[in-house]
């Protein structure tokens, strides 16, 4: 057993080893000994043996205990007891060379994470001539003529994650080799010389998802006692496979169907087999070609793995390609059926079964077929509509987990039915899921009921329950009365919950995404208590024990008032900056009374940032420096004080740090302080931020930020770029549906109906710069909607352009001429008149189009005119109010201040400041995208389209004044809803000149 310690020790902790693996290179290496059948069963007790003296530790994200860790300090010793037959090393360590010419070693791990060419060659290691083992994690540099035939001596070989292609041919002169493991390697097949090499006991292909050939002289290898083909994609199996009768290990089998024979017919003489994966069961047609793998006659098997490919998509749902019919799930049903397992399994995966009912041998009997069964896996679920009722009569069952059963709605009795077969008194009811300590119910997305009364014995050593992904209202009596021993239970992403109350002997709750959830009493015994993303909680109550508690939320801007009257031993918080920053002010901060009731208390944010409380003796710690803890975003500590700093929520503030999150920005430190100090991430947005909102001289700026006035300039710059880079998706055409609601306001506030928003141009001056000392004008042409949002922008220097001649050079008159804008539903002006299509206003400096309305001109204009021209300048002044905000909040735009001599970096920075005015709109919302012809048209395409925008104008002005009186002369200036002679006349006249053009 010392051996096998000492080889443990050699394993690289970047990769996975499982226990089999490990007991593979074991038996290749001759540390067990014994009868050649138990060998496997003499490793499994030796690697029991370390666990149980602590020399390795069991990974707790595997059931079974197959995958353990080694404490560094342990491996230290154990590589340092075993330094003269062995050498662990990364290739990265510099004296790895002249270790390797020093030395010869009997064993060799290495683990890389060097590049190609920064990689070690494969010709440094051909001086350990006397090697019997080779672990090889990450890339070895390998050339044409490389081979094996320097390690004559060699028994195991692994090397994950490399690229063996040249190798291959070349394995035959491993003459000794009995362990072969090329794991997640470009190979895609063996080559036939394969079957020379006598003694191979072990082949490990997981992960090569380029390998689909398994040549036929693997059959001479007599010797095999493992293959695995898991995560390949092999397309052939060699029939004629069941003489590899020594096999104690086959995983990945796929089941392949040529004409009348089934690859799974092979299976039937593999007696030998202890664990068995078999892969693409959808493809056996006939349930004959199952019964002959004859899996309930393999007694020595206790690990089942069955795969077929799943009909579920990411979200859980069903692919419609994938849709199951009738018949197919009568056909794998009987298929299911047929590979009954035997008596002695402990270990049972089924994966991707479509069944509309599990396979007989999982339901309830009066025989119970699964007897030993320890741990079960039941992930994707496509049809099956109730949970198997035979699992409650399994007596040694511990482990259940269930993942994606879309058609669960219900779990009744039938699950928890009690049973008197195994009480030694036939009158006796015993507990149903007697030995069962961890139960996982994921992915049941439409299970809404599960009963189970209070008086019902169930689940007597149940320690750990996770439900997630499901829509249960409410806990059932009988978990809370008669789980007495549940230690933990999570509850993630269930819909509708609203309450959990009473569960006296619970000691670990964890909540996450539970949009519901509203109330937490009565848990007695509760000590540590995680909750995350559960925005309605507003209930903590009958916690007396709670020592520990766990906030999660990265938006929260304020401590949940529910803490108010706990009293912790420990508190840790994930929460926004500006809440973090809030707590690091300390004992002034509003948040300090709530965060300090603990004795100690942790708080994280995003970029590392921390605050660590210790309540005795007094101590805070935090790394949240800069001017931002003790200045500006002191002001965190109330909302309506950030607000005024920053002219943004602390919400959107952590919004802007996000998108502004760049690499080349995020971490360089050439920004400081005045005083040394790098700005982080946070401090660098604040500058940019006051820089462009405020009008404050550089001087004064400098003093109260701490930073020099070329660094302010440089990091606004950077700021404004990296905005103008990943903010554009907030300025874009609007898609149908937001299209629809700008029309509704516009129709419902201003009576502009089917109005799509309206178009301004405006003057931007810049200040001097430092090239010239001279102003600089930009012109600006913005599309807004009625809640003064930009869609569109178009930005040009300022020179002899007018406003028609800015408008024709933009892209947005471009893609409104061709239709590709204002295309969407159209506005009957009259019951069985023409119809208006989608429009914009904009004042008289503009030009008459089809899709561009403008105002009416002349004098003495008729009411309907008239009331046009009210309506239009009602809607016209969203563009105003709309600019009146953007210059007020960036008032660097103002013309006082100091911008560089470049007009590309002026117009990137009146960009990103109308990225940021929508992104303050957007948050506020979610708080509280035929040719074209240019000036040269033919006369009379110009003139008929300049006759329909009169047109369409007029037709407005009617349909306005007929919807006015409609509405009792809500909208008449004198005060009465009829229509006048002379009115009907100008009516019917348009309307006929109309037809007439029309016809």
């Amino acid at each position: 057993m010392k051996q096998c310690f000492l080889y443990y020790s050699l394993l690289p902790k970047t990769t996975v080893f499982t226990s089999d693996n490990i007991i593979g290179m074991w038996i290749s290496e001759g540390f067990l000994h014994g009868i050649s059948g138990d060998l496997e069963e003499f490793g499994s007790k030796y690697y029991k043996e370390l666990i149980s003296r602590n020399l390795i530790e069991p990974d707790v994200k595997y059931a079974t205990h197959c995958v353990c860790n080694m404490h560094d300090i342990v491996r230290s010793f154990a590589q340092f007891v075993a330094r003269d037959e062995a050498l662990a090393a990364h290739t990265g360590e510099t004296s790895i060379g002249s270790k390797l010419t020093a030395q010869k070693f009997l064993r060799l791990s290495l683990d890389s994470k060097a590049s190609e060419s920064d990689g070690l060659k494969w010709t440094s290691l051909q001086t350990q001539s006397t090697l019997r083992t080779l672990i090889s994690v990450g890339h070895i540099n390998m050339k044409h003529g490389d081979s094996l035939v320097h390690f004559p001596c060699l028994r195991t070989l692994h090397i994950d994650s490399g690229h063996v292609g040249l190798l291959v041919e070349s394995l035959h002169e491993f003459k000794h080799l009995r362990y072969l493991s090329l794991q997640n390697s470009d190979i895609s097949s063996l080559p036939d010389s394969i079957g020379k090499m006598k003694f191979l006991q072990c082949i490990n292909l997981v992960g090569c998802k380029q390998f689909v050939k398994l040549p036929c002289s693997i059959l001479k290898l007599g010797q095999l006692r493992y293959l695995n083909f898991y995560d390949t994609s092999i397309n052939n199996m060699p029939r004629g496979f069941c003489v590899l009768t020594n096999l104690r290990s086959l995983a990945g089998f796929p089941a392949l169907v040529d004409g009348d024979w089934c690859s799974l017919e092979e299976l039937g003489p593999l007696s030998w087999l202890k664990n068995l994966g078999l892969d693409r069961l959808e493809n056996v047609i006939a349930s004959s070609s199952a019964a002959k793998a004859k899996l309930d006659e393999k007694v020595r098997l206790n690990d089942l793995s069955l795969y077929r490919g799943s009909r579920l998509g990411d979200d859980g749902l069903i692919k419609e390609e994938n849709s199951v019919s009738g018949e197919e799930q009568e056909r794998i049903t009987k298929v299911f059926d047929e590979l009954c397992p035997p008596p002695r399994l402990e270990y049972l995966v089924i994966v991707g079964y479509f069944g509309r009912r599990l396979p007989r041998w999982m339901m309830s009997s009066l025989v119970v077929p699964l007897k030993c069964l320890r741990i079960l896996f039941i992930h994707d679920l496509a049809c099956c509509r109730k949970l198997p009722d035979g699992l409650c009569q399994l007596p040694y069952l511990e482990f259940f987990q269930i993942n994606r059963a879309l058609a669960i709605k219900h779990v009744g009795p039938d699950f928890l039915q009690s049973y008197h077969h195994h009480s030694p008194r036939p009158s006796q009811v015993l507990a149903t899921f007697p030995r069962l300590h961890t139960m996982d119910l994921m992915g049941m997305m439409e299970w809404e009921e599960w009963e189970w009364e209070e008086q019902v014995e169930a689940f007597p050593i149940l320690q750990k329950l996770m439900l997630v992904s499901c829509k249960l209202k409410c806990l059932p009596p009988g978990l809370a009365s008669q789980a007495t021993t549940l230690n933990k239970l999570t509850i993630h992403y269930v819909e509708g919950l609203i309450s959990l109350e009473n569960f006296p002997y619970l000691v670990e709750l964890e909540v996450v995404g539970n949009l519901d959830l509203e109330r937490i009493t009565n848990f007695p015994k509760l000590q540590k208590l995680t909750i995350q993303d559960c925005p309605e909680l507003k209930v903590l109550e009958g916690v007396p024990a709670l020592q520990k508690l766990i906030f999660k939320d990265d938006d929260m801007e304020t401590l949940p008032e529910l803490m108010g009257g706990i009293n912790l031993t420990r508190f840790e918080l994930d929460c926004s900056l500006a809440l973090l920053t809030s707590i690091a002010a300390g004992q002034t901060g509003p948040e300090w009374d709530k965060f300090s009731r603990a004795e100690h208390a942790k708080a994280y944010a995003g970029e590392g940032r921390y605050v660590l409380y210790k309540a005795k003796p007094y101590n805070l710690e935090t790394n949240v420096s800069s001017f931002m803890s003790r200045g500006a975003l002191s002001y965190s500590d109330d909302a309506r004080r950030f607000e005024y700093v920053f002219k943004v929520t602390s919400k959107t503030f952590s919004y802007i740090c996000s998108l502004v999150k760049v690499p080349s920005w995020e971490y360089t430190d050439s920004y400081t302080f005045v005083d040394g100090r790098v700005l982080s991430l946070e401090d660098k947005v604040a500058v940019a931020l006051r820089r462009l909102y405020s009008t404050e001289p550089s001087e004064t700026l400098e003093s109260s930020l701490g930073v020099n006035e070329s660094t302010i300039l440089l990091v606004t710059e950077r700021f404004v770029a990296a905005v103008y880079e990943r903010g554009m998706h907030h300025v874009h055409w609007p898609d149908s549906s937001k299209m629809d609601k700008i029309k509704y306001m516009l129709g419902n506030i201003h009576n502009m109906h089917n109005c799509c928003g309206v178009i301004h141009t405006t003057h931007v001056p810049f200040g001097p710069n430092y090239g010239h000392g001279k102003t600089e004008n930009i012109i600006m042409q913005y599309f807004v909607d009625p809640e003064m949002r930009f869609w569109n922008i178009h930005l040009t220097s300022a020179g002899s352009m007018d406003q028609l001649s800015i408008l024709q050079n933009s892209k947005f008159f471009k893609e409104c001429e061709k239709g590709a804008h204002l295309n969407g539903s159209k506005l009957k002006a009259y019951l069985d008149g023409p119809e208006v299509g989608e429009y914009i206003i904009g004042d008289e400096g503009y030009p008459l189009l089809p899709w561009r309305i403008t105002p009416y001109q002349q004098e003495d204009l008729s009411d309907s005119k008239a009331e046009f021209n009210r309506r239009h300048s009602s809607a016209t002044s969203c563009a105003l109010k709309a600019l009146a905000r953007f210059e007020d909040t960036w008032s660097c735009l103002q013309g006082e201040t100091r911008w560089p001599d470049n007009l590309d970096t002026l117009e990137m920075m009146l960009g990103a400041c109308c990225l940021l005015h929508n992104i303050v709109i957007d948050m506020e919302d979610d708080a509280a995208m035929p040719s074209v012809k240019r000036g040269d048209y033919c006369k009379e395409v110009r003139q008929l389209a300049n006759e329909y925008a009169v047109r369409a104008r007029d037709m407005l002005s009617q349909y306005f004044l007929i919807d006015r009186s409609s509405k009792s002369g809500e909208y008449n200036d004198e005060g009465t809803s009829s229509v006048s002679g002379a009115e009907k006349k100008e009516t019917r006249s348009t309307d006929k000149n109309i037809r007439g053009r029309d016809d």
